[in-house]
């Protein structure tokens, strides 16, 4: 089988494209959002209801699975897919950022990574060996190695440290992947901060072991929009053509349209889920604060141009209603909206691409998003 094939290329001189990839559990139509479901759970929807809105791919992350509820339990269920009720494609985050987030809490060795659990204190130690095994065990479809992340803002010296390491890991996990997995999928992670030298040898040292895909690493940490795209512009095309390119942890509208325009084809982040719950909207016509007080009397609907489930039935007076009101209901029907306009959104991407009209969706999509209500 296949893992990745692209359908539809882009006119010569150009990076975007329309692909599928093909796993056991699903097929999934690239470029493609996956919805954040960190501890096995996207944050106030359900299933059922992901399925609706058209995921066919959700991401859960190794650390804090690993942490609670343990692999006990998970193995005790059968797999991740079984633990949680959700039987299409699952792509698991090694757990890397996370843990060196703790900051004193983590200790970096060329072994492994020690760490004290952030819910006990209890210690712990990684390797990239042991992450392998522990997705193993989630059996996810699309596995991402250990990899290590040099904090922002950071010095060439640290990012020359962190990418170094991170090839050195991204063999030794890329050899016990190999032993023991035959099924699934695993990427490599392209690190390196904001320094253009550091990221193509990052990339190099990957091709080299090779993956059924890469990621870009280290963006939407807190760098500038400048710099965002600067790397983006510069790495992206350079990854190898027949695999997918995945983007790691980058969400706003602007920042997916221009890495799709420069060859990603994956893409998850918090943001439609973490704004659901702070009451920011996404509209065709831009972002919208749920809570402000000029929609106490409106009957209308949150986005005229949204077929989703809140949308078809629900005001924005309701919705700020529940909002004001702190009812759970907020976070659950302002999560499905949001949610459902970035895998539209996607959709309608895709659409373009095939329809060699992607240039002039994003200009236009651009034009209305940014214009406002």
């Amino acid at each position: 089988m296949e893992f990745f094939k692209v359908l539809t290329e882009s006119p010569k001189g150009k990076f975007y494209r329309a692909g599928k990839i093909r796993t056991k559990t699903g097929d999934i139509e690239t470029p493609i959002f996956m919805p954040v479901g960190t501890a096995g759970s996207v944050k106030s929807v359900l299933p059922d209801r992901l399925n609706d809105i058209g995921a066919s791919i959700i991401l859960g992350n190794t650390y804090h699975l690993f942490l609670r509820p343990g692999l006990d339990i998970i193995k005790k269920a059968g797999s991740l897919h079984d633990f949680i009720s959700w039987r299409k494609p699952i792509l698991t985050d090694s757990g890397g950022f996370q843990i060196f987030s703790l900051g004193n809490n983590a200790k970096v060795s060329d072994k492994g990574v020690e760490f004290k659990s952030h819910i006990d204190g209890s210690k712990f130690f990684m390797t990239p060996e042991s992450v392998v095994d522990i997705q193993n065990i989630f059996d996810s479809d699309i596995q991402m190695v250990l990899d290590n992340f040099a904090s922002f803002p950071s010095t060439d010296e640290e990012n020359i440290k962190s990418m170094k390491l991170t090839s050195e890991w991204a063999l030794r996990a890329r050899n016990r992947f190999i032993e023991t997995n035959k099924h699934n999928a695993q990427f490599g992670i392209v690190q390196g901060g904001l320094n253009t030298e550091l990221r193509e040898e990052s990339l190099g040292k990957l091709k080299e072991i090779g993956f059924e895909g890469y990621a870009v690493g280290g963006l939407s940490v807190g760098e500038s929009r400048e710099e965002f795209e600067r790397i983006v512009s510069f790495i992206v095309p350079k990854m190898e053509a027949k695999k997918p390119r995945y983007l790691m942890g980058s969400g706003t509208p602007e920042e997916i349209l221009f890495a799709v325009e420069h060859g990603i084809d994956m893409f998850d982040c918090v943001m439609p889920t973490r704004n659901a719950r702070n009451g920011t909207l996404f509209t065709r016509s831009g972002k919208l604060s749920i809570k402000n007080s000029m929609y106490k009397e409106d009957m209308s609907p949150l986005d005229k141009d949204c077929d989703c489930y809140t949308c078809r039935n629900f005001s924005r007076a309701y919705l700020r209603h529940l909002f004001i009101s702190k009812e759970i209901n907020s976070a659950v029907l302002n999560s499905i909206h949001n949610l459902h306009f970035y895998l539209d959104f996607m959709e309608q991407i895709r659409y373009s691409i095939k329809l060699g009209m992607f240039e002039e969706f994003k200009n236009n999509f651009l034009k209305k998003f940014n214009k406002g209500e």
